[in-house]
């Protein structure tokens, strides 16, 4: 699932970024996606799976995701990771259950009744999601701000 939101009268945002380099713009809106979207990954309850906030895709991910990626883009992902931190390909089939099961023979061998654990944990949090974003971002925008006075005063004197 894929959900891309427009933040209205963010101007004073998008001009605050616009003024950075776009690796510290890009790293500032990392930053603040992964804090907004950290109470989604924390209230996802998956206990054989752990949630993974990540920008990174395993190639089989790469060719299911809608193309979202760019170079003036910044695309999170939220979803279930072994515990080893190798891909789970088999969430889903909990999360959405399956049908019933069958062999060529015919021999029932079951159906996995859904159990989902991300969509609630989505839900639950997506309508403060858009404040938390606008927050972290400030924040992230006020530290690089800092962080680049203190490197040019340190650098002229």
């Amino acid at each position: 699932m894929s959900v891309k939101m427009k933040i209205e009268g963010a101007g004073d945002i998008e001009r605050a970024l616009a003024a950075m380099a776009r690796g510290t713009s890009k790293g500032v809106m990392r930053r603040a996606m992964k804090k907004t979207l950290k109470p989604v990954a924390d209230d996802a309850d998956a206990s054989q799976f752990e949630i993974a906030i990540t920008s990174k895709l395993t190639p089989r991910q790469k060719g299911q995701a809608r193309g979202d990626r760019g170079r003036s883009k910044i695309a999170l992902y939220v979803g279930p990771v072994q515990p080893d931190g190798s891909e789970a390909p088999h969430a889903h089939l909990i999360e959405f259950g399956t049908g019933p099961r069958r062999h060529k023979s015919g021999k029932f061998v079951g159906a996995v009744m859904a159990d989902p654990f991300l969509r609630p944990a989505w839900d639950k949090n997506q309508a403060q999601m858009l404040k938390t974003l606008r927050r972290e971002v400030w924040a992230e925008i006020e530290k690089s701000v800092e962080r680049a006075t203190r490197k040019a005063a340190k650098a002229a004197g």
